[in-house]
């Protein structure tokens, strides 16, 4: 696991306000190189342009939801292995199954806290150092 303060992470919500809710949680926790992008498109082009460690991404966007932005990572090589966790408000088992099948890491439910935020971070790298 790399140290909270060298993890790079992109958030990628179409809600200004969910993505400030995130960055505020990340900084909390020491995580301070985050991105942001407001659709799966954007998040995409910012993900291919400068590779991270984590992709916090919502479900439901316009353009490219969740699901395409996930896809599209894991079927594109140099970014395949990207961890990626799935934020979204509705956690119904069709979503999680597909969200499985293509690779999610982890999911996070509206709403959450931080101590949420850090246990599925930590679920995914281990301990946040």
């Amino acid at each position: 696991m790399p140290a909270a303060s060298s993890l790079q992470t992109l958030i990628v919500d179409d809600q200004q306000t969910i993505r400030s809710l995130v960055r505020n949680g990340l900084q909390q926790l020491g995580i301070v190189n985050v991105r942001e992008a407001a659709d799966g498109e954007d998040g995409l082009r910012a993900l291919l342009a400068r590779p991270t460690h984590l992709v916090i991404s919502d479900f439901n966007m316009p353009k490219l939801d969740g699901l395409g932005l996930l896809r599209a990572i894991r079927s594109h090589q140099p970014i395949r292995n990207t961890a990626f966790i799935m934020l979204t408000g509705r956690a119904d088992r069709e979503l999680v199954q597909k969200a499985a099948q293509y690779g999610v890491n982890n999911y996070l439910v509206k709403p959450f806290t931080n101590a949420t935020l850090k246990a599925k971070i930590e679920e995914v790298f281990g301990a946040l150092t």
